[in-house]
């Protein structure tokens, strides 16, 4: 049923119908009265994409890691191409999030902690606010 395998890899159901709605998870067989019986190979399969999703990977990049996977004699050259990749892509994103941290600090910084209406951060999120930081003189 699904309710066990959603319990067993702390997969939300509906999560598990997603999945086999795009083809992630093979549609498991019916019972009788018309429920879903998983096999062993369900609970695999979803252990598989929890962990590979958990680890940031996109639903394609898990979609090609399980066709890899399956494919257990190739080189696992593929698969390491995958990896790097998003390791990459997590790099980047740790910049940029760097970055946006460092431009908060500034803005906590410049608040004078007086009132909202004299509040650097206010003014800074305001609309035009990059436009007029761009062209006003600085004090």
């Amino acid at each position: 049923m699904i309710g066990k395998l959603a319990s067993a890899t702390g997969t939300k159901v509906e999560t598990i119908r997603y999945y086999e709605q795009i083809g992630l998870l093979p549609a498991p067989a019916r019972s009788a009265g018309n429920y879903r019986t998983y096999e062993g190979e369900h609970l695999r399969r979803l252990s598989f994409i929890r962990r590979a999703r958990d680890l940031g990977f996109s639903i394609d990049q898990v979609r090609e890691l399980m066709g890899l996977a399956d494919r257990r004699e190739q080189s696992c050259m593929a698969v390491d191409v995958i990896a790097n990749q998003h390791r990459d892509a997590i790099t980047r994103k740790i910049a940029d999030l760097t970055a946006l941290a460092g431009e908060l600090d500034a803005l906590i910084d410049s608040c004078s902690r007086n009132t909202v209406a004299d509040c650097r951060i206010i003014e800074a999120l305001a609309p035009g606010a990059e436009t007029q930081s761009m062209s006003a003189p600085t004090p």
